[in-house]
């Protein structure tokens, strides 16, 4: 054989040896690194956020009409929307004011709705398509469900108050920083009653229930437990042309003529259960399983 034939094939065979063993080393360098990752993964989600204190005792507080507190929700401006993990229908992020103004501490709950509805002799709401013992969502601590639009809104106007705007209710869960979630950026199932059992509950729970994940104005379950009807018609454009000062929703509903409601529900994920995300398609006239409310009131009033 031709001596270049055979220092051609040489350097070829040492060439793709050293390929071969660069391949190899690569991927066991890759291995390592997606075991260190997956390692910090379970860390995380075995651990609590670093969630700064936060005393609550500085937010003015009030009873409302029928006994049931308020926490005052200060005036200025905040984020409103998500330009980074949101749905196309939160974009864009935007700085906006809104007047000070007080809302409920805690979800309307069935005890609450109860009392109304005696007090005005309106039927209980029926709650649809529940494949469980539906005993298991009415207990009197729990937040009331199956309730429609317009009885929300009755609840509240006989209370002495009225629904929040979707803009109220999203500063209410977020602050003025636009926290991810009530408590902050970081996501933990036990703190807020979403889908899956980890946090406690198979379906809602007490109004009252996951004390460290309260808003940064200390209101309860602004993530997760049941989803709340807010005053605003859906509009899936609304956030590119909302008012700077107080916007109120759309002025005539979209198409669709649809009502919104936020905060996620024992039923939803992490990625819903986001301050900022927007649930549109609710009829004023039909209840939800996880929908409930709770009210909010102007601070002059």
């Amino acid at each position: 054989m031709n001596k270049v034939v055979v220092v051609i094939l040489t350097s070829l065979m040492f060439i793709l040896m050293v390929v071969t063993l660069w391949a190899l080393m690569d991927q066991a360098k890759k291995g390592e690194e997606s075991e260190r990752l997956a390692k910090t993964i379970s860390e995380t989600e075995g651990s609590l956020p670093d969630i700064k204190p936060v005393d609550y005792s500085i937010y003015e507080t009030i009873v409302g009409g029928e006994g049931r507190e308020m926490v005052k929700i200060p005036k200025g401006v905040f984020t409103l929307g998500d330009g980074v993990q949101g749905d196309f229908d939160e974009k864009p992020e935007r700085v906006i004011y809104l007047d000070a103004y007080y809302m409920d501490k805690y979800e309307v709950s069935q005890a609450d709705y109860k009392t109304f509805a005696r007090a005005v002799e309106r039927p209980l709401p029926q709650i649809p398509v529940f494949e469980d013992d539906v005993r298991l969502l009415t207990g009197d601590p729990q937040p009331v469900v199956g309730v429609m639009w317009v009885d929300a809104f009755a609840y509240c106007q006989w209370a002495g108050k009225r629904l929040p705007t979707e803009a109220e209710w999203e500063k209410a869960a977020r602050g003025e920083d636009g926290l991810t979630w009530p408590w902050g950026d970081t996501f933990h199932p036990t703190l807020a009653n979403g889908k899956g059992e980890e946090d406690g509950f198979k379906y809602s729970s007490p109004v009252n229930h996951f004390e460290k994940g309260r808003s940064p104005y200390g209101l309860y379950n602004m993530a997760g437990n049941v989803s709340e009807w807010v005053s605003d018609w859906y509009d899936q454009f609304y956030y590119q042309r909302a008012d700077f000062k107080n916007p109120k929703g759309p002025e005539t509903p979209d198409i669709g003529k649809v009502l919104v409601y936020r905060g996620g529900s024992f039923s939803h994920t992490a990625h819903d259960l986001r301050g900022s995300k927007r649930f549109g398609g609710a009829h004023p006239e039909r209840g939800e399983r996880s929908v409930g409310f709770r009210c909010a009131m102007d601070a002059e009033s």
